[in-house]
């Protein structure tokens, strides 16, 4: 399959988002996998990745933040 066709396919953002979400978890059933490669658009799923590794990172700095700041830290 061309890069042409896999970004043709119709499968939505929020899908990819879902997918990106369960490997973010990293429990996946080999079906569901099997079900997202093929419908999935490979843009959708590198702009979710990419949003969610964001979000993560700002989650994780805020945390360290409000550690560090109410003093459980020292």
């Amino acid at each position: 399959m061309s890069l042409k066709e896999a970004a043709s396919r119709k499968g939505s953002f929020l899908h990819a988002l879902r997918a990106v979400a369960w490997s973010f978890f990293g429990v996946r059933k080999n079906s569901e996998y099997e079900k997202d490669v093929n419908r999935l658009n490979p843009l959708h799923v590198i702009v979710a990745g990419l949003l969610a590794a964001a979000a993560f990172v700002v989650v994780l700095v805020l945390l360290v933040k409000w550690v560090v700041g109410s003093g459980v830290a020292a």
